[in-house]
């Protein structure tokens, strides 16, 4: 009896090996290659698109998958502590950016676990020990090599510059894998449409699928003959046409931007306070 070494490679196996001794010359040759191995069921449909995802992180820039600024949650690191505390309360992150006093210096990364020794024995919190480095990286620098920093420094989080230097916005490892992988709940996505996070004195992150009623309440607004139910139903009819990221509308001295968008609906929206008029 032939031992496992002995034995004939299986079909399977031959033309595996044939497909990857294959050196395609463009990506659309490597998209003719997994369409050929999923015809001849050397691997399966969902082998196939995440496959091809994974040669397009080449071609994805952070910018693109990267979290808004105006999403950010953060720490700023001359808050008072109950300040800082209740944002986290009420986030639910496990890692918060720590900004300086301009809004473009990055001090660093708090894990919220770095806080519960103190919290639990009661004693002040000092930002300055429990902070910690974080990466800061430009809004070009490509997926796969983002995901390849993140594996070898065992990092889960980094901050996103633009060419002169500002802070905008931020990525994790989850951003980049979703991107492979599709959507990743975790413990904190619950499916809450009232879901509204105060991240700084004068601005909110709505999910779009806000109760308008609870939006009027919030902001001491009344909107009479509006046919919507949610902020993303505002925004819509406010628009005239179905918003893309970036877009926005001002609403009684308050500036609504569309953070988070696909092609067929609207999913976040920062809300800013600016000067309120009566109406």
């Amino acid at each position: 009896m032939k031992s496992e070494e002995e034995k004939p490679p299986s079909t399977a196996f031959k033309k595996l090996k044939n497909l990857i001794s294959f050196k395609p010359k463009s990506l659309n040759e490597v998209s003719e290659v997994l369409q050929h191995a999923l015809n001849t069921n050397i691997i399966d449909k969902e082998a196939q698109l995440i496959a091809e995802k994974a040669i397009r992180l080449g071609d994805t820039t952070l910018k693109e998958i990267m979290i808004p600024k105006v999403e950010m949650v953060t720490v700023d690191v001359n808050e008072s502590q109950d300040v800082f505390i209740n944002r986290i309360i009420e986030s639910g992150h496990s890692r918060y950016p720590v900004m300086g006093e301009n809004k473009n210096e990055v001090k660093g990364l708090l894990l919220a676990k770095d806080i519960l020794p103190a919290l639990h024995s009661k004693t002040p919190i000092s930002l300055e020990k429990v902070t910690r480095n974080i990466k800061v990286v430009p809004e070009n620098k490509k997926a796969d090599t983002m995901l390849e920093e993140f594996k070898n420094d065992r990092s889960h989080m980094a901050v996103v510059i633009d060419e002169y230097g500002s802070v905008s916005g931020l990525i994790t490892i989850e951003d980049v894998l979703e991107e492979l992988v599709g959507e990743i709940e975790d413990e904190h996505d619950t499916g809450d449409v009232d879901e509204l996070i105060q991240v700084s004195p004068t601005e909110y992150i709505a999910d779009a699928r806000l109760d308008i009623n609870v939006f009027e309440k919030k902001f001491d607004l009344k909107f009479d003959d509006l046919d919507a139910e949610t902020v993303g139903g505002l925004f819509i009819h406010k628009l005239g046409l179905l918003p893309k990221v970036g877009d926005r509308i001002e609403v009684n001295g308050m500036t609504l931007a569309v953070t988070a968008a696909d092609k067929r609906k609207v999913k976040k929206i920062g809300i800013t306070i600016n000067k309120r008029t009566s109406d």
